[in-house]
Parts: C-alpha cells; structure tokens; sequence
C-alpha cells in the first residue's frame, strides 16, 4: 500500500475518486494538477494540504493562488508545473489521470524519477507503449492499471503465467447506443452521446465510449500492460458492467473478475496493492444483478473499434495519428461543429495520410501526434 502519492488531473472523474480513497485509507496527498477548475482544487487543497499544485497555465496559476496560503502550497503551471507534479520529493506512486497525450510527458518524467504509476491515462500506453513499459522494466517499477477493464485483466493473471493465456477478453458496456445501426447513428446528438448508461465519465471519455473507441484504445493498452500479440484481444459487448473483463487460458477455463460499475474499486485496488483492503464498497448481489449478456460489437457501426484494431496491427506511429485524430475529432463533436459518424471519417482520412516511424523515439510520437493534428484540422474543413 503506498503512503504518499501525486494525483495528475485531480479535478476530474478518476482525481476526485482517487481523492475519496485517500481519505477512506488516509493516504498523503502530496502533489496535485488541475486544468482550470479553480473551486473544485481549492477545496481539494484546503483538505488535502498538498505541497505543490499545478495549473494548465500562468493565468489560472496565478488567480489560483490567490486563493489559498501559498505559504504552505507552492502552485506552479504548465509543463514544468506537471513535472514538478510528477516527481515531487516523497511520493511513491503517481496517478496519471490527465486525458489524452497531455498525460504522457509528466508520467514518463515521474518513471524517470523512480515512482511507481497507477495509470488512469490510455493514450499514454496507446501513444508511446513501448517506451513507457521499457522504462518501467528497466527500473524495476510497477505500473498498475486503474481502468476497470485492465484491472479486472491484471487480477485474472495473479498467480497464472502469460504464456498460458489463449485469449483476453475486453467487455464493453456498448455505450448508449448499444444495436443502433450505422444509418440510426447518423442522426444521434451530442446530448444523445454524453447519456452514458453506466458510468460517470468526463466529456470526452464519454463520447469516446459511444463510438467504442475507447475500447479501441484500450485494447492497444492492453497489449503492452500485458504482452500479448493484438489477436489475442478480443472485445464483447456486456450492457450490464458486471464482468469487468476475462482472460482465457490455453486449458480453455476462463476467469473473470465481477464487481458493481464502481471505479473507485480499481483505484483502491492500484493503491493498496498487494493488498485487499475494505473500502466500504457495495458488494455483488447476483441475484439482484440478474441475467448477463454478451454481444458481439458492430464494427461498421462503430468503426472507431475497427480502427484502434487497424492502428494496432500496423503498429509504429500509427496509434499515435489515431488518438490525435480522435481527440480532435471529439473535440469538434463536442464544439457541435461536426456529426457522430463524422468523428470516424476523420480518424480513418488522417490514418491514411500517416507516414509511419516504425519504431517512434519520444521526439518522433511528438511530431507525430502534431502532424496528425494538423491533418485531422485540415479534413475536418
């Protein structure tokens, strides 16, 4: 169980959760970062007496200070202020819970300076993959998946060997839009999209759920957390969110790891590892959960699942033009300036004009993701 930690992105879904579990276990809290939700960080810091806080930029940063004691609290901004975040003197383990590639400088730096990551950020695995786990094995240090899905994955493997698995099985809630054919979703809104029927997410990772490509970007994480060849991941669509994922093993017996859509449990899990602690958590009824279903999904429908699956076989830099593609794409989708179906006619238009590095260093996925922006802005006109 880690004592002292650093929360990137606290303000958001997986920060203000995080926060509920070190107040339950009373772990320090000693470093945070923030976008621009003044109020919310401030109570943060009021309770959690941090000693440094970052904001998204020097504007922010400065109002924010002057709104607590920064006699106790150093706030800081930008990159340099997620650094410090990062690998702030004391912390064992950093929760990376920025979105999208935002995430991946800091949590490279915080493994650079020896913390353990309870990684709440896909894309930074979807991005740079190979250089991260790299890192991570090169230190010796654990990194602990706090999506409920991987979580779910990492305890299905406790105690079982790799080599021994047949197959990983991603369930997927199947988002709002669950057997709606590709014609029925041209018409969908964005107030439509942000209905999710399970789960509390932010803005993005909701529409990211809608189009399955936040199951797209989770199955490219899953093969570097777990080191299993792409088509050995599969997906099945559960409505009920009781099964949070399976792995199959080559004997053909199957484990699953069930529990109520709750995400703190995963969070608990990555922070009190190796340790099952009670949390206060509502149990499993199955009675009460009655039946549960599995589907297949619908990849011309959701052909933002097709192509996380296209970006992960080419491999390379290829992934990296896929999330920039869709975080752009998202974000006109939630600006109103583009339709839902049009989120993956833009992806799959910068997928095609991508030029591959084979194996990207950190100066390449950065150019890559930038080029791939440019072009996503460019067809999106």
């Amino acid at each position: 169980m880690y004592t002292d930690i650093s929360i990137l992105g606290s303000t958001g879904s997986i920060g203000t959760q995080t926060l509920e579990v070190c107040r339950r276990f009373g772990i320090r809290v000693v470093a945070l970062s923030a976008n621009t939700s003044l109020d919310v960080l401030r109570e943060q810091v009021n309770e959690f007496a941090p000693k440094i806080v970052a904001l998204s930029d020097k504007k922010h940063a400065e109002k924010f200070a002057g709104m607590i004691d920064t006699s106790k609290t150093k706030v800081l901004w930008g990159l340099d202020g997620l650094k410090e975040v990062a690998t702030a003197d004391g912390v064992q383990c950093v929760v990376s819970a920025i979105v999208g590639i935002a995430g991946l400088i800091p949590t490279l730096e915080a493994i650079k300076a020896d913390k353990h990551i309870a990684l709440a950020n896909k894309e930074v695995l979807v991005t740079a993959g190979a250089l991260i786990m790299g890192e991570i094995e090169k230190r010796g240090l654990s990194l602990l998946p706090v999506d409920s899905e991987h979580s779910a994955i990492f305890q299905c493997l406790m105690g079982n060997k790799v080599k021994e698995v047949e197959k990983i099985i991603l369930t997927c809630s199947g988002g709002p839009f669950r057997g709606m054919s590709a014609e029925a979703l041209e018409s969908v809104t964005l107030e439509d999209a942000l209905n999710h029927p399970k789960w509390k997410m932010g803005s993005k990772i909701t529409i990211d759920s809608a189009t399955l490509m936040n199951k797209g970007l989770e199955v490219i994480e899953a093969r570097w957390l777990f080191g299993v060849k792409p088509e050995k991941i599969e997906v099945v669509i559960h409505p009920q969110s009781i099964v949070h994922s399976l792995v199959e093993y080559k004997d053909s017996s199957v484990m699953a790891q069930l529990g109520i859509p709750d995400m703190k449990l995963p969070i608990q899990f990555a922070l009190t590892y190796p340790n099952r602690l009670s949390g206060g958590l509502e149990p499993l009824d199955l009675v009460k959960a009655g039946k549960l279903e599995f589907f297949e999904p619908d990849l011309r429908a959701f052909r933002c699942l097709k192509l996380a699956y296209d970006a992960l076989k080419i491999g390379g830099s290829m992934p990296v033009a896929l999330n920039a593609a869709n975080e752009v794409a998202v974000g006109l989708f939630l600006e109103k300036k583009i339709s839902f179906m049009e989120i993956s006619d833009i992806i799959e238009r910068v997928m095609s004009r991508h030029e591959v590095f084979k194996k990207p260093s950190l100066e390449e996925i950065l150019y890559a993701d930038f080029d791939a922006r440019k072009t996503a802005v460019e067809v999106a006109k």
